[in-house]
């Protein structure tokens, strides 16, 4: 990972990370400016080290990282950073995961119970106020500059940073401030249906301002990044503003898809699987980058943090689990899954054990542990052997080599946020739900073409007749777990907190349960409306 950003990324907690604990969202931050030193726009080159900030903002946490000087405040650093808190709140609270620790919060997202002061959502909503603070300053600056088309190119970016964290405000929390410029004054509050339309009028504007399709460096976004964001946005907009738009989501779709990015299915070294290769610790150079649309870069030893990847490999590991398998010194004894991830794979179980549970299958996808595992959950609370274990992420490259940690901290695995299988995904759903411009036959190529690399060949291959909304939902869990994505699967399939789909301790139960409606969104934090009187509550809370 010695690319530029990374490379940049060495200096951004000493020099750039000074961010106050609260963003644009619930009031000004202490000081709009200072989360770049005074000259850091002077020209072009600087300001390319200001522009890296907003997105070590999504990967790092802290002032100095990887803990001891938080930039959020109530939360531990390492909890806070964005993806981390992407997994706890989209899927802990789903069939995906559960976690056995006990931190202030932490159980009430399993037992879909939390309130306006739990800790993960009123920390994801500060950390994605905080982004669009800096982007907005950044913006401001930029703008003023505006030396060359690389700066041009560089507001782009910010605006679509800015559009993803509004993206993600808007799933989760749905009404709240629009801020695009520098204030001193309280916000006031905007409808979701206000924010749908300032991401999209963003992405539609940005589209040709990005650099075009696979030519801006690696862990920076093209224009395809807008065109993803777009065929997420529009297939999810039935749920966030009542409007079919899957005939939107199929335009972009198709153009994510006749881009330059391609579906990585060629091995690096022969010996394993190349879906295997999109989670390890060279995937930024093994083929991998090619399917990554838009992706946050972590290097164990220029960007250090207890979230991200880190997370995701330390957290997942425990009972009779080697941890030097996964290139790193030990594990958290945390993470594990539920019976209805794993029996998603039931199509392709090669091996059971003396009880008739899986403990091998021929999608390579179906990454468990099981040895000394239960794969039914009696107890979530520190039983770390009930529920299999997950090896999707790992610190080892295509060759089986520890990642740049020689201590075995820290995790160099990019941890891709949009990527080309999804689209693909998104093309189907969307076909299926009468999407115009769809094609059925088109999207079970692009289904086949996902399960053969799982397969290692043709024999998961499913033909028209199989293909249905279910099925695709199912697909999705197959080929995107543990990648931030189920929460809103499931709601836009209504089956997030209704009875139509249960899970193991759905809504605390141990055999799940329905609960009610309004546990679709998060609520506003209970901080911010002390703050910020202009803000109304999200309904139930």
């Amino acid at each position: 990972m010695m690319r530029y950003f990374n490379n940049i990324l060495k200096v951004l907690p000493a020099v750039l990370i000074m961010a106050s604990c609260t963003g644009d969202l619930d009031q000004t931050p202490i000081d709009p400016d200072s989360f770049t030193e005074t000259d850091v726009f002077a020209n072009a080159s600087e300001a390319k080290g200001a522009l890296a900030k907003l997105y070590a903002s999504l990967a790092l946490t802290g002032q100095t990282g990887p803990a001891g000087n938080p930039d959020i405040s109530g939360i531990d650093e390492g909890t806070s950073q964005f993806t981390r808190m992407l997994f706890s709140l989209n899927e802990l609270t789903t069939d995906h995961a559960v976690v056995g620790w006990g931190d202030p919060g932490l159980p009430d997202l399993h037992a879909m119970s939390w309130g306006a002061s739990n800790d993960f959502s009123t920390a994801m909503y500060n950390r994605l106020g905080q982004e669009v603070s800096f982007c907005n300053s950044f913006i401001e600056k930029a703008t003023a500059l505006n030396e060359d088309q690389q700066v041009e190119y560089f507001i782009a970016e910010a605006r679509f940073l800015r559009a993803f964290a509004y993206y993600n405000l808007m799933d989760m929390y749905a009404n709240v401030p629009l801020v695009t410029v520098v204030s001193t004054e309280l916000p006031l509050q905007n409808t979701r249906e206000e924010i749908f339309s300032f991401v999209e009028t963003e992405l539609l504007a940005i589209q040709d301002l990005l650099p075009t399709s696979g030519a801006n460096e690696y862990g920076r976004v093209d224009q395809v990044a807008a065109w993803a964001l777009l065929s997420k946005l529009y297939l999810n907009a039935e749920v966030y503003i009542g409007q079919n738009l899957y005939t939107e989501s199929l335009t972009y779709s198709n153009m994510v898809i006749n881009s330059s990015y391609s579906i990585n299915t060629t091995d690096a070294n022969g010996n394993g699987s190349a879906y295997d290769e999109l989670f390890l610790a060279d995937n930024d150079s093994n083929g991998a980058q090619n399917e990554f649309i838009f992706a946050l870069n972590f290097d164990g030893n220029s960007s250090r943090t207890y979230g991200g990847t880190t997370f995701l490999v330390h957290a997942a590991i425990g009972g009779s689990m080697n941890a030097a398998d996964f290139g790193v010194n030990g594990g958290w004894s945390g993470l594990r899954t539920t019976s209805a991830l794993v029996s998603k794979f039931d199509d392709a179980i090669t091996a059971t054990d003396t009880d008739g549970y899986p403990v091998a299958w021929a999608d390579s996808r179906a990454m468990f542990f099981t040895e000394d595992q239960n794969y039914n959950i009696s107890t979530i609370a520190n039983t770390f052997t009930d529920g299999y274990a997950v090896t999707k992420f790992k610190n080892v490259d295509s060759f089986g080599n520890q990642g740049n940690d020689e201590g075995g901290d820290f995790v160099d695995t990019d941890l891709p946020i949009i990527r080309l299988a999804e689209i693909y995904l998104n093309y189907a759903e969307a076909t299926l739900r009468g999407g115009a411009g769809g094609n059925t036959n088109t999207a079970v190529d692009l289904i086949n073409e996902l399960r053969e690399r799982g397969y290692g060949n043709t024999s998961g291959n499913i033909n028209a007749g199989d293909l249905t909304l279910d099925f695709v939902l199912n697909e999705r869990s197959r080929e995107l777990y543990w990648e931030g994505q189920r929460r809103t699967d499931l709601i836009r399939y209504n089956y997030y907190t209704t009875a139509q789909y249960l899970w193991p301790f759905k809504a605390g139960s141990a055999n799940g349960a329905a609960t009610s409606a309004f546990r679709v969104l998060f609520p506003l934090p209970s901080t911010t409306l002390s703050v910020n009187t202009n803000l109304t509550q999200n309904p139930g809370y």
